[in-house]
């Protein structure tokens, strides 16, 4: 492992954001298999990190996660609802549209926003109602959410870092909705697991990623409340 300062790290995103403000791939393409033949269906809303900036076909969070279910006996299409240099606000205004553009309600939605807004410096009050209002549009619908959480640098100081990070837990709890804390937890710092940008997960990051996360999503999608293996994805 070749770690790398938080510092270090988001001196670099501020400088290059969550990549460019633009999809690198439609909104509400989909990985894995199709509706009609898929068991479950999850939404993965988000911004570069989601979308799988930088990355080929299959290798980014939403193949990797539709595989690591499918491998789990769990046949899941995942919707790439990701575009890169996304905000929470861009988020809230094209959810309905995304929805609404989808075959069938998702069994699941995960909310993966909010990494640019912390980098653009965009008032936590503002990325805490925008997160608010995206669950309560996926609640309206009977949707089950998971937040994944983020985590503002040292170099925001530390009255942003506290507004910030207690926008996720606050969120969960407030909502009644499940919490992965951290959505980049062992990546963010880990050069071997980031593109040259130093920002993005290559492949193996997202892979860490989704086995993360994975176990969440299995367990939110079986409706057993357990967590798969021995991960920390449901200790919040």
């Amino acid at each position: 492992m070749k770690p790398l300062g938080l510092l270090a790290l988001f001196a670099t995103a501020l400088a290059v954001g969550f990549a460019a403000p633009a999809a690198d791939r439609p909104t509400g393409d989909s990985d894995g298999k199709d509706a009609g033949a898929a068991t479950h269906t999850v939404l993965a809303l988000g911004d570069s990190l989601t979308a799988g900036y930088g990355l080929g076909p299959g290798e980014g969070f939403t193949g990797q996660l539709a595989a690591w279910l499918d491998d789990r006996g769990l046949d899941t299409r995942v919707v790439n609802a990701g575009v890169s240099g996304d905000t929470t606000s861009g988020g809230r205004s094209r959810l309905a549209w995304v929805l609404d553009g989808l075959d069938r309600a998702p069994d699941l939605a995960i909310v993966a926003l909010g990494g640019n807004d912390m980098l653009r410096a965009i008032e936590p009050k503002l990325t805490r109602a925008n997160l608010a209002a995206i669950i309560a549009t996926l609640k309206e619908r009977d949707i089950p959410v998971l937040l994944a959480g983020m985590r503002a640098p040292p170099n925001r100081g530390p009255d942003y870092a506290q507004a910030f990070d207690a926008i996720y837990p606050d969120l969960a709890e407030q909502q009644g909705v499940r919490l992965y804390p951290f959505f980049m937890d062992g990546v963010a710092t880990d050069t071997d697991l980031l593109q040259p940008d130093g920002l993005h997960p290559n492949a193996k990051g997202v892979a860490r990623m989704v086995d993360g996360i994975g176990p969440l999503v299995a367990a939110m999608l079986r409706g057993d409340g357990a967590v798969d293996d021995n991960t920390t994805a449901g200790r919040h």
